[in-house]
C-alpha cells in the first residue's frame, strides 16, 4: 500500500486550492481517507476514551449488514449487486457534487446509506427508481440539513418514503418469492418483466388476506420481501455484532422490540378483531421490524443521545409501528414510525437535559 500512498502524496499539490484540479479536492480527500488514515493530526494530545472514529464506525456497520446482503444475493440473485451499485453511483454523485459546491470534504457516511437503501427495497424494483430514491434520500434527507451529522431524518428511509409516496404501485408490486436450494438465485438475474416471479405478496400483505405464513419461513427468509429484510436470522447476527462492538445501543433495540410486543399484546387482548388476527411473535419476524430496530432506529445521528431518550425513542417507534400496521392502509409501518421518531428525537434529548438540570438546581 505504500507505493499507492506515495502516489497520492505526489499528486496532492494538484488537488489543493490553486492547483490544476483544485475543484476536485473533496474527491481526493475522500479517497485518501477511505484507503488510509486521515493526514491531519491534532497539535496536542487528544483526550479520547474510545477509538471509535467515523471510518471504524462505518466499517463495522457494513460488516454487520453483510449477512443481510449475502442472504439477499442468495434468495434474489445478482440483481441485488446491481441495485447496490446503482445506489452508490446515484447517491454518491449527489454527495460529491454537493461537497464540491460547498468546497468541503466528502464524508464517509454515505458508504452506509448507499448500502442500506437498496436493502429496504423490493428486489425487482426498476434500477432507475433505485437511482432516483438514493439521490433524493441523500439530497433531501442529509445534504438539505447540512450534511452528515446534521441530518434530522435517516437518509435511506427518506429515499424509500419518497418512492413509496411517489410510485406506490412500483413499491408494492415488485416482490419476488425467495428461492431456496444449494445456490438459490445467486447466479441468476431477476427481471421485473418476468411476471411469474414478481406476483408474490409479502407476509404482511398475505396476513391481511387471511393467509398466515409459518414463522420458521420468515425467520430463515423463505418469503417475499425487501432485499435485506426477509431473513430474521441474518438481521439478528449482524445486529448483535453492532451491539457487541458498541456501534448500536442495546437500549434502543430493546425499547423498540419491547414496546412493539407490549402494545401489540395489550391491544390484541382488548381489541382482538383489529389487533389480534396474528400472534405478536409472528409480527416480530414479519416485514422490516427487525431490520429497522437493529440498523435504522440505532442510527446515532437521528436517534437521541441520552440513555433516557433512547428508551423513549425506541418505545415510541415500536408503538407507532403497531398502530400504523393495523389502523392504516400501510401494512408495514416501520418506515413511517422511524421517521416520526426522528422528529421527536431532539425534543426527547432536550426534555431529558432540562429535567436533569432542574433536578440539580433543586438539590442545591
Amino acid at each position: 500500500m505504500k507505493p499507492l500512498l506515495d502516489l497520492l502524496t505526489t499528486f496532492r499539490p494538484h488537488f489543493t486550492k490553486g492547483g490544476r484540479f483544485g475543484a476536485a479536492e473533496p474527491i481526493y480527500e475522500a479517497t485518501e481517507s477511505l484507503l488510509f488514515a486521515p493526514s491531519t493530526r491534532t497539535p496536542g494530545a487528544a483526550h479520547v476514551r474510545d477509538p471509535l472514529d467515523v471510518k471504524r464506525f462505518m466499517s463495522m456497520v457494513m460488516v454487520a449488514v453483510a449477512p443481510c446482503v449475502l442472504m439477499g444475493l442468495y434468495f434474489f440473485g445478482i440483481r441485488v449487486l446491481f441495485m447496490i451499485a446503482v445506489s452508490y453511483a446515484a447517491g454518491g454523485a449527489v454527495e460529491v457534487g454537493i461537497a464540491m459546491l460547498r468546497k468541503e470534504e466528502i464524508n464517509e457516511g454515505f458508504l452506509v446509506t448507499g448500502l442500506l437503501f437498496p436493502l429496504v427495497l423490493p428486489p425487482a424494483l426498476p434500477l432507475w427508481l433505485v437511482a432516483l430514491g438514493s439521490a433524493v434520500g441523500v439530497l433531501l434527507g442529509k445534504e438539505l440539513f447540512g450534511g452528515t451529522g446534521r441530518n434530522l431524518f435517516n437518509p435511506a428511509l427518506v429515499g424509500r418514503c419518497f418512492l413509496a409516496l411517489s410510485y406506490p404501485a412500483a413499491l408494492s408490486g415488485n416482490w419476488v418469492m425467495s428461492c431456496t436450494g444449494l445456490w438459490g438465485r445467486t447466479l441468476s438475474y431477476v427481471d421485473a418483466r418476468t411476471t411469474d416471479v414478481v406476483t408474490n405478496a409479502t407476509p404482511l400483505v398475505m396476513a391481511k388476506k387471511g393467509v398466515i405464513l409459518p414463522i420458521d419461513d420468515m425467520f430463515l427468509g423463505r418469503t417475499a420481501g425487501c432485499v435485506g429484510e426477509t431473513s430474521t436470522l441474518a438481521i439478528i447476527i449482524g445486529g448483535v455484532l453492532l451491539i457487541l462492538v458498541g456501534v448500536a445501543n442495546w437500549r434502543t433495540v430493546v425499547a423498540t422490540l419491547g414496546s412493539f410486543t407490549i402494545v401489540a399484546g395489550v391491544l390484541g387482548l382488548v381489541f382482538p378483531e383489529t389487533f389480534g388476527a396474528t400472534p405478536v411473535l409472528w409480527h416480530l419476524f414479519a416485514g422490516g421490524l427487525m431490520f429497522g430496530a437493529f440498523f435504522m432506529v440505532t442510527d446515532p445521528v437521528t436517534a437521541p443521545i441520552t440513555d433516557t431518550g433512547k428508551w423513549c425513542y425506541g418505545a415510541l417507534v415500536g408503538a407507532l409501528t403497531v398502530l400504523i400496521r393495523n389502523l392504516t392502509g400501510y401494512v408495514e409501518g416501520v418506515m413511517f414510525a422511524i421517521l416520526l421518531g426522528n422528529i421527536c428525537a431532539p425534543v426527547m434529548d432536550e426534555m431529558v437535559v432540562r429535567f436533569r438540570l432542574r433536578r440539580l438546581r433543586n438539590e442545591r
